[in-house]
């Protein structure tokens, strides 16, 4: 029974922040003296981001400071950017979920199943409960919520709507995630705090899957999905909740894992669907860092054409966490390589353990 990806939406806080901008004031505000301002200049030089988005405008020089710099130190308590997330969460999931039904083939009273993916804060009744509230869907409605499995989420996330559909041909499944990572920003000048600041930054996306065949425009049909844990890496990406927010480890040796470990994961996924990589038409990458697209181009023997969507949607968003695949996927439907025969995709998402996580799409269409 062949799955659909029919709709991808994607929502924004409303603050946007240059990436030197930030640069700037991350000089101000972390901790230490001139050798971390150097090493800010660095790595916020060579992160390939030129705007990210948050929920606060704590980082701008005339912001309001409302969670962070407010006279009590950097660093709210957990609770405070909880309640933050509970607040502005709660409208990125609901408009995801809106935009979902407003712009494609399906009523509110179609959505038979709901998942909503996130790690980056919790309450109950969650976001699920207010997207079916938003939305008018059945109280009957099926919900799952996918949590703190961290950036390659929203794969599982497509792999439980095709198993659903699977089992049940006439569901139609809504997928929402949403990541408020900046809330839990932290100030010490430790290396592995300051690249995650670099880095993340906050969105939301979404997607229905059905068995239905989208009757128009470019979709994903969904083809099949592989995940593997690699042998090194457990310690070199990790995120634990502390009294000060959740604390995100990302070693600077993650790109290097990854790279060794691609080709040992990617082969006899292709294998088994007698593929190659000159097989794939489309790259849909989870941009993790410009190191790990680097490194992975460079272990595949790629063009660094080959994740332009990744690219694009990193210098654009910066990491999302597990929303930015989808941010990925929306941009690769909008290219315009090829002519309008299928394109083999292939989606790579990365994550705590290390983990990886693929999916094999084929988008269609015109």
């Amino acid at each position: 029974m062949s799955a659909y990806i029919h709709q991808i939406e994607k929502s924004l806080p409303e603050f946007q922040y240059r990436q030197d901008e930030l640069r700037d004031r991350m000089k101000e505000i972390v901790k230490g003296g001139e050798k971390e301002r150097r090493l800010l200049h660095y790595i916020y030089g060579r992160s390939g981001i030129d705007t990210r988005h948050s929920v606060v405008d704590d980082f701008k020089a005339d912001g309001s400071f409302r969670l962070f710099f407010n006279g009590q130190g950097a660093s709210p308590d957990t609770k405070h950017r909880n309640e933050v997330y509970i607040d502005k969460g709660r409208d990125l999931f609901t408009d995801v979920a809106q935009k979902l039904i407003k712009n494609s083939e399906f009523n509110p009273s179609d959505i038979t199943h709901l998942i909503t993916v996130s790690c980056t804060g919790f309450y109950a009744p969650g976001p699920d409960y207010d997207i079916v509230k938003s939305l008018g869907l059945s109280p009957a409605i099926e919900r799952y919520n996918l949590g703190f499995m961290g950036c390659y989420a929203v794969i599982p996330a497509l792999k439980l709507a095709k198993q659903v559909c699977s089992a049940n041909p006439d569901a139609n499944v809504m997928i929402v995630s949403v990541e408020l990572c900046t809330l839990h920003f932290q100030s010490e000048p430790v290396v592995d705090d300051l690249i995650s600041a670099s880095v993340f930054a906050d969105g939301g996306a979404g997607a229905i899957v059905s068995t239905r065949k989208p009757s128009s425009g470019r979709y994903y049909q969904i083809n099949s999905f592989a995940s593997a844990i690699t042998d090194k890496g457990e310690n070199d990406m990790a995120w634990t909740i502390g009294n000060t927010g959740f604390n995100m480890v990302l070693s600077s040796y993650v790109p290097s894992i990854l790279r060794d470990g691609i080709q040992p994961f990617l082969n006899p996924v292709l294998e088994t669907h007698g593929l190659t990589l000159d097989d794939i038409n489309l790259w849909g990458v989870h941009p993790g860092g410009r190191a790990i697209l680097d490194g992975l181009e460079k272990a595949l023997n790629l063009p660094k054409s080959a994740f332009s969507g990744s690219r694009s949607v990193l210098s654009d968003y910066g990491n999302m966490s597990s929303a930015t695949i989808l941010f990925v996927l929306k941009e690769l439907l909008n290219h315009n390589s090829g002519d309008n025969a299928p394109q083999k995709t292939l989606a790579l998402a990365f994550g705590p353990g290390l983990t990886i996580e693929s999916a094999i799409l084929t988008r269609t269409g015109s």
